[in-house]
Parts: structure tokens; sequence; C-alpha cells
């Protein structure tokens, strides 16, 4: 059976950045589900499918032309149609996108076959809001990564003003609280902590005290 260690947690609580560290760590592959979510979102805008069209949307997902290439610093450059959209993915825009289309229950089963394909020796770190729970309840090791909105949304706050981008934190703020309303609520695959997972809140903790945390349960877990 392949190792799977499935990361999940709201956004911005930090399970990206720690899930492509560790993964490079431990020489496992890295699946970054939400980025499946975001190119859907930006297809949809692309081909002017509505974001209420869950049909249209669910071939959509099943068909997208889309590749991950794996680069020195342990991220994907993402091409959508040969095209590179790694940065367009980044954008406050695609994530709200991303959160809408991933409501959808047929889309959500479109995806599911494909992110399972990502499970491969010698491992996968997988990263998102339901891999323990619905996409790989056979993980051995599930991890949920979690912080308050305020300190989720000051490092989103801090990340677009690096990118140059003109935001208010209390507008973040709403929009991190309504995004994880969105997502707990949901009817298809609600981010939630799954039974056998180990809860961790980042909000005062570093990304490399995350990591080594993470690494270390890994570690009396068997995963070398």
């Amino acid at each position: 059976m392949v190792k799977i260690i499935a990361i999940d947690g709201p956004g911005g609580a930090g399970k990206g950045t720690v899930s492509r560290m560790l993964a490079k760590n431990l020489g496992f592959h890295y699946l970054d589900s939400g980025a499946l979510y975001r190119l859907l979102g930006l297809v949809a805008i692309r081909h002017k499918i509505k974001i209420d069209d869950k049909q249209s949307l669910a071939q959509v997902a099943e068909n997208m032309d889309i590749s991950f290439q794996a680069m020195a610093s342990g991220h994907n450059r993402v091409l959508l149609e040969g095209e590179d959209v790694t940065d367009e993915l980044r954008t406050e825009q695609t994530a709200a996108l991303a959160s809408q289309v991933a409501a959808s229950a047929e889309v959500r089963e479109a995806l599911l076959v494909r992110q399972q394909k990502f499970a491969k020796e010698p491992g996968l770190v997988a990263d998102g809001r339901d891999m323990g729970t619905v996409v790989f309840p056979e993980a051995q090791l599930k991890i949920y990564l979690t912080a308050s909105i305020e300190e989720r949304a000051r490092r989103r706050y801090k990340q677009l003003l690096e990118r140059g981008e003109s935001v208010r934190l209390r507008a973040l703020e709403e929009q991190v609280r309504l995004r994880d309303e969105r997502d707990m609520s949901r009817e298809a695959s609600p981010l939630m902590l799954a039974a056998n997972a180990v809860e961790i809140d980042t909000s005062e903790l570093s990304i490399q005290e995350v990591l080594d945390t993470v690494q270390n349960i890994a570690v009396l877990r068997g995963f070398k």
C-alpha cells in the first residue's frame, strides 16, 4: 500500500507550505488539491461557464488539460492548456471561485479519481480540505492544521502586500470567515476534522515549527 499523509484544514493555516516542504523532505509526491479547484474556476472564467452550471463544470473537471512541473524550490509550475498559470492561481478572485465550484457534489466527484491517481510510490503528501475524510480515507497519517481567522487573514494580507496588491485587512477577515462557512457547511465533502486526525493550531507557530511538529509525528508513525 502506498504511504499517504493527508493534511487538511482551512485556508491560511499553513498546510500548503508545510505539505510541500514535508513532501520534499520525505522524497514523496505532492498533491495540492486546491490547485485543481482553482484551475476549474479559471477555466470557467475563460470559457464563460456559469458557476452554477454544475454539469458543465463537472464535464470540464474530468477533461481539463492540466499538468504540474516540479521546480527545485519544491513548488509546482502549473500549466493549463499549455499556458503557465501558476501566478494567476494565487489571486483572491481565483481562490473565491475555487471555493464556489468546490461546493458542487458533481465537481468533487469528477475530480475524485484525478486526485487519487497522485498516490504513487514512494508515497504522497496530499493537501486539501477533504483529503483524510473523502479522497484518502485510508491515509496512514492524517493531520488537521488550523489557526484563528485573524491570524489567517493577517498571513494572507502580508502575502498580497508583498505582491504589490492593495488590500484591506478587515475585508480579508470577512472573506476568510465566509469561505470557512461555505467550506464547512457544504453538503458535499465539508471541511471537517477526521476522527483519527492529529489537530495542530498554528496561530502562534512559525512554518518551521509546524513542519518540525508534523515531521516528528510522521517519523513516529513510520514515515522516513
